[in-house]
Formats: structure tokens, sequence, C-alpha cells
């Protein structure tokens, strides 16, 4: 899953894994962008602490945020990180 070349980039878990106390299946988190972890096929994503994490890529799918939604995704953006 090549997705270094996304901006404003999100995914939704479909899958929590052994990671069920950290990801929860169907939530949309937002991945930090991370060449060298995406190479590992591993995402770095946003939790709710706030904190980024590294997961595998396989337990997410890339989504496009829809247009009136950006407004909201764009706002969480600036006070992410």
């Amino acid at each position: 899953m090549n997705m270094a070349k996304r901006k404003g980039r999100f995914v939704i878990c479909v899958n929590s894994g052994t990671y069920r106390v950290s990801l929860e299946p169907r939530k949309v988190y937002r991945v930090v962008p991370d060449p060298e972890a995406e190479a590992k096929s591993l995402l770095r994503v946003i939790d709710d602490s706030g904190e980024d994490y590294l997961f595998p890529a396989r337990l997410f799918v890339p989504i496009e945020v829809p247009a009136k939604a950006q407004p909201v995704f764009a706002l969480e953006a600036s006070t992410a990180r």
C-alpha cells in the first residue's frame, strides 16, 4: 500500500489485530508521513491520546474525506502534533 503521495491522509481501521487496546475497527485515523516506515509496510497513525504510533498497514484502508467534511478534518490537523 503506497500512500506516501496522498495529502491530508486518513485511513479507516478494518482490523485491530493484536492492537485491540490501541485501535478501534471502523474508526478513522490521521496518517503521519513516515516514508521509512511505509517502506516496511507500516503506517504511523495518531491515536486517541494524540500520540503517533506505528502499526501494520494491513490493518487500515485509505479513505477520501468528503468535501463537506474537509473543514472539520483540516481543523483537527491544525491542532494535531
